[in-house]
């Protein structure tokens, strides 16, 4: 079986190495950096536009696999990343460290999520609530238990009240007032379902570029050994399998049906890049080492995407005819 990745993925390393050999300095870095604000304030103000109250409303009833994939997404994901940061700064640096408890602490991913499920044939009204909820209620949690990593573990260069304030002004409010206007932009925007991917694509390609742009400045490569690369990159599969045999394991042991398992399956061991880059450039602004805090987000998606895939084909040829 072969696993080849997607073009978006392509696309991202191009724009890391665009980055690394023409990067945005000066007048041009501030710009881009206002630029990357407003464009997540947008991304936002759409993304509250698109959620229907009638798709949440379809899979709200099943709340006990609810309750279980936001357990697994904000309870054991964060304790499972909270080891890593004894890495630091010996085998990894200390915002490579950081990048790892941002990534534990991110909503689950919605439409790798809920197109992994419906290509394996799970529960999708599910995937699709508990996808949904989890970023809706990340954009809340997120901040707050990123506070609380970053004091158990003693690392500093966060300001909490600061970021608070800003995931407030540039997330939810945006995202309030989208929702608000949903009557007159959802029938739009459910349209032109291609319309909000392009633009999330759009705003993470901005924000990775000006964000290694930042980092490049600031001397990532010398920072960043290669060593510390291969490590990340082997701490993100580790993260995958065992969240994926530990979501899998206890999906059975709570009597989840087949359906409802390939679910949580998808929505517990996924973490939002759409989400989760948008929100580091509001929660960790102007920080140095960005492009390092981000790196474990990049590299933690693009091999979940791989792995689902594969997984997805596996549930299907094991599927009862």
């Amino acid at each position: 079986m072969r696993l080849r990745p997607d073009p978006f993925t392509l696309i991202l390393l191009a724009a890391i190495l665009a980055a690394s050999l023409w990067p945005s300095e000066g007048t041009t870095a501030e710009w881009l950096g206002r630029l990357g604000s407003l464009a997540v304030a947008v991304l936002f103000f759409i993304h509250g536009a698109a959620l229907s109250r009638d798709q949440i409303r379809a899979g709200a009833t099943h709340w006990r696999l609810h309750l279980f994939i936001a357990a697994l997404t904000f309870l054991f994901f964060p304790l499972l990343v909270l080891p890593i940061d004894g890495l630091a700064p010996r085998w990894i640096p200390k915002d490579l460290a950081l990048g790892f408890l941002y990534l534990g602490v991110l909503p689950s991913a919605v439409s790798s999520s809920i197109a992994f499920t419906a290509m394996a044939r799970g529960n999708v009204p599910a995937a699709v609530c508990s996808a949904a909820a989890s970023n809706v209620f990340g954009m809340m949690l997120t901040p707050f238990l990123l506070m609380l990593l970053v004091s158990t573990t003693g690392d500093g260069g966060f300001d909490t009240l600061q970021a608070l304030r800003d995931i407030v002004l540039q997330l939810l409010l945006p995202f309030a007032l989208g929702h608000g206007l949903r009557h007159w932009l959802g029938p739009w925007l459910d349209r032109h379902p291609g319309f909000s991917a392009r633009y999330d694509q759009g705003v993470i390609l901005l924000i990775v570029y000006a964000a290694f742009s930042q980092s490049v400045a600031s001397g990532l490569w010398q920072q960043l050994p290669v060593t510390a690369i291969v490590l990340a990159v082997a701490l993100c599969l580790l993260l995958l399998v065992i969240l994926l045999a530990l979501t899998t394991w206890l999906s059975r042991r709570a009597g989840f049906n087949r359906a409802d398992e390939i679910a949580a399956v998808f929505c517990g061991s996924k973490k939002s890049l759409a989400s989760g880059l948008p929100m580091a450039k509001v929660l960790f602004a102007g920080h140095p080492g960005f492009g390092m805090i981000i790196l474990p987000i990049i590299c933690y998606n693009q091999i979940q995407i791989l792995v689902g895939a594969a997984l997805a084909r596996r549930y299907v040829q094991s599927s009862p005819h």
